[in-house]
């Protein structure tokens, strides 16, 4: 049985780990307090958090939060979870592993599926959450236009029916009486 530090500590990050959507877990070894500071920043800016952790306290939370494995854990680790966007927090890591060349991502869990750091390289070349959100609204509503077309296209047809119909029959009548005065002229004659 852990020391009930250990216990209060396992029990927070089961509660965080239960709450997040997502679990990124990098080593954040070389990273500098500034640095990390500034990492934290730029993923609070998209709902997302970065905490130290202890990596047989990590095993065990996630044991207790029925996380898939996790594998080995080496290093000094550091775990990011947030509130929604799973692609801004991957984008956020991405281009800060780019400028600082730390920290290192290890692996991670989205949706209770365990990812590689290659798929959440892939995850952080997605748009955004709201993007992705305008495009499927989008597309759901397509259909929907095309059916008010279609419903709409009878009408417009009968309208341009009555039109061309209209146009015809007042052409039809002046040129009635264009050709009924050569007759009268004949008649006159």
């Amino acid at each position: 049985m852990p020391h009930p530090a250990k216990t209060s500590i396992i029990t927070n990050l089961n509660q965080k780990l239960n709450a997040s959507p997502f679990l990124f877990i990098t080593d954040y070894t070389g990273l500098k307090v500034g640095q990390f500071s500034e990492l934290r920043n730029r993923l609070s800016g998209v709902g997302a958090r970065c905490q130290v952790v202890k990596n047989t306290l990590l095993k065990l939370a996630a044991k207790e939060a029925g996380l898939p494995d996790l594998g080995e854990l080496k290093g000094q680790t550091a775990i990011v979870t947030g509130d929604k966007d799973v692609a801004a927090a991957a984008k956020v890591l991405k281009t800060f592993a780019a400028e600082f060349k730390m920290p290192t991502v290890k692996t991670g869990v989205v949706d209770r599926l365990v990812v590689s750091k290659e798929e959440i390289a892939t995850i952080a070349d997605l748009p955004s959450r709201d993007v992705l959100l305008s495009q499927l609204l989008g597309v759901l509503q397509a259909p929907a236009s095309k059916l008010v077309r279609l419903l709409n296209e009878p009408a417009s047809q009968l309208a341009r029916v009555l039109k061309a119909k209209a146009e015809q029959g007042g052409g039809a009548a002046a040129s009635d009486a264009v050709a009924s005065e050569p007759a009268a002229t004949d008649a006159a004659a």
